[in-house]
């Protein structure tokens, strides 16, 4: 993990590079990538070319000693920055022996034999696919004077892109890098690559293809012969149809009785998988610990595997057989009492960070800096999982494994338990992986890499994705009971898994993340931004910000500490901003007229689903 900043089409703007424009563009990219060393704090590095700068900042898990980057390819001619994690860069090594010297032990080195592959033929679709992992990188073909930029399919890896006043086309890994420099920014989409050369037909275009992640502002792009060129998406799936999925293999019946168990041996197998690929690491690593059950089953897996050295293929002993825990949250919290319980089943070395809020509101204006938003949800849960990445680091570990995407996957949100049909329930799951890279990715990526941490997400893996989001609707839909009750959220996930939990983090009902650090966290911001934000400003709001105008005085507080640090226009529409209740997306307040007028993204907004609710 790390971050980079790119710069191309040096030669855009009208004064010649002879007269000593580059220089002054390479110093200015350096400024650049200086806001973002926290993402890599081990190494800097930059290529200057003719008509590319790339600079790195370097966060080093796999490889430590001579993955420094920007990467080269073999025959010196191909330039890489990347962020991110290849999980099976083993088997792409393999691929490629006797066709290709590999120079360093990096897992992202893989992605310059690959694109000499594919780079005749331009389906980088294709190339990219192969790549199972989190990432996004920039790649210069210096021979070529081509570029090529690509994102992971969910966007758990942030990367923006920008143009200057020049029209000059720049990547940077956070907002905050473009921030100031560019005259227009966008949030690179997920899932899509954009390759300088490249004649796309305006039906291949993001901006044309009523692709939910596209961003809301007019898209920029860049021109060649070929006229303007955008992002193409490249990660598609059949699973986006209901009736794709409509007549998949049931596990259960109407009455919730099992009828096929291979159906939940699936969902273990291909987790457990996706887990193993994901502990490769050269440093110490740990798991995140909520008590909740998808960071409770991470952490079961991970201990699993963890004993020995998955680099070796299960051969050797790890270098460091035990396995730590962290976990966050107020004095008495819901989340510390059952990561309690959870770490002492599973066995593992158990962290208990506590907080105070008044550590956590003088925190507010550096959370909100790092994680490039002013959305309710992500500063409510990124405050505790900032603070915590701080400890984590000063323990000496640099990796950690969370539980993010499990709730999108198998809708365990509790107003899921309000979906009025199968097809509503999978449609409202595909709005919510689409969505993903606004929020759970961009809180656990930015919160964490804040202070120089890596978060992996095997919920997230490609493969398990696959999996999940082609199971049958109705056996991860809350269906009413023999006994009268709806079965519990992620029923299938809990079965898949309950040998390996106490009984009660395996069947523990639904806390976002927000609210089980301390519901007195959440009270105290509504009273303190209550507080600071009169009645005046707030009637005001829209004259204050006319660019996605604050629905409540809590979000007017925060947009007011993001507007100091990121004041442009285009800083705030990367910034998503849509009514919901309990996470749920716009859409889904149509499943009960109770919800018409709420906009509350806590979990406490869902009354009545279990016997000990709220």
């Amino acid at each position: 993990m790390c971050g980079f900043v790119g710069a191309f089409d040096l030669s855009s703007g009208g004064k010649p590079l002879a007269d000593g424009l580059r220089d002054e563009l390479r110093a200015q990219v350096l400024e650049m990538s200086k806001k973002i060393r926290h993402r890599g704090p081990d190494w800097s590095g930059v290529y200057t070319g003719n008509n590319a700068i790339l600079s790195h900042e370097r966060l080093s898990i796999v490889d430590p000693l001579s993955g420094k980057q920007p990467l080269v390819s073999d025959d010196g001619k191909l330039i890489l920055a990347a962020n991110g994690e290849i999980y099976n860069h083993k088997e792409i090594r393999k691929s490629f022996e006797g066709k290709y010297n590999f120079l360093t032990g990096s897992d992202c080195e893989v992605i310059l034999p690959l694109y000499k592959e594919y780079r005749d033929s331009g389906n980088f679709a294709e190339m990219i696919e192969k790549l199972s992992g989190i990432f996004a990188f920039a790649l210069y073909d210096s021979e070529r004077d081509t570029y090529l930029i690509a994102r992971d399919e969910i966007g758990v890896i942030p990367l923006y892109q920008g143009w200057d006043k020049a029209g000059r086309y720049y990547v940077a890994s956070e907002l905050k890098a473009l921030e100031g420099e560019c005259v227009t920014i966008e949030e690179f989409p997920n899932g899509s690559y954009l390759w300088s050369k490249g004649c796309h037909t305006d039906s291949e275009s993001l901006r044309d293809s009523n692709n939910e992640n596209t961003n809301k502002g007019d898209s920029v792009g860049i021109s060649n012969p070929c006229g303007i060129i955008k992002p193409v998406r490249w990660y598609k799936r059949d699973w986006e149809s209901f009736e794709n999925v409509k007549n998949s293999p049931k596990a259960t019946d109407e009455k919730g009785e099992i009828i096929n168990p291979s159906v939940i041996e699936k969902v273990r197998n291909g987790l457990e998988s996706a887990v193993k690929a994901q502990l490769m690491s050269d440093v110490p690593y740990g798991v995140l610990l909520s008590g909740g059950l998808d960071s409770s089953i991470i952490a079961a897996i991970t201990q699993k595997f963890s004993k020995k050295r998955v680099e070796s293929d299960s051969k050797e002993s790890a270098w460091w057989p035990q396995l730590h825990s962290f976990a966050v949250g107020l004095e008495g919290s819901p989340d510390l009492v059952a990561a309690q319980k959870a770490a002492e089943y599973i066995g593992t070395v158990h962290h208990e960070v506590h907080f105070t809020i008044q550590e956590a509101l003088d925190a507010l204006p550096d959370v909100i800096y790092h994680i490039e938003t002013y959305d309710i949800t992500t500063v409510r849960a990124s405050t505790p999982m900032y603070l915590l990445a701080r400890v984590i680091k000063s323990m000496g570990i640099k990796m950690v494994l969370s539980g993010e995407g499990s709730d999108e996957l198998f809708g365990g949100y509790l107003y899921f338990h309000k979906a009025p049909s199968a097809q509503e329930f999978h449609e409202e799951l595909v709005r919510k992986m689409s969505k993903l890279h606004l929020y759970d990715c961009l809180r656990a990526n930015k919160s964490l890499m804040a202070w120089g941490v890596e978060g992996r997400v095997p919920f997230l893996d490609k493969d398990f994705i696959d999996i999940a989001m082609s199971l049958n609707p109705s056996d991860k839909m809350n269906i009413r009971l023999p006994d009268g009750k709806q079965r519990m959220e992620k029923w299938i996930l809990r079965k898949a898994f309950e040998d390996l939990l106490p009984e009660s983090i395996a069947w523990r009902q639904k806390e976002q993340f927000s609210d089980g650090v301390g519901y007195n966290w959440i009270d105290a911001l509504k009273k303190m931004t209550e507080e600071k934000v009169s009645d005046q400003e707030f009637a005001r709001r829209e004259n204050r910000f006319p660019v996605n105008p604050p629905k409540t005085k809590e979000e007017y507080y925060y947009r007011e500490i993001y507007s100091r640090l990121f004041p442009s226009d285009s800083a705030a529409k990367c910034v998503p901003h849509e009514a919901g209740v309990a996470c749920s997306t716009a859409k889904a307040l149509e499943w009960d007229a109770a919800w018409k007028n709420m906009d509350e993204p806590s979990g406490r907004a869902i009354s009545g689903v279990h016997d000990s609710a709220y």
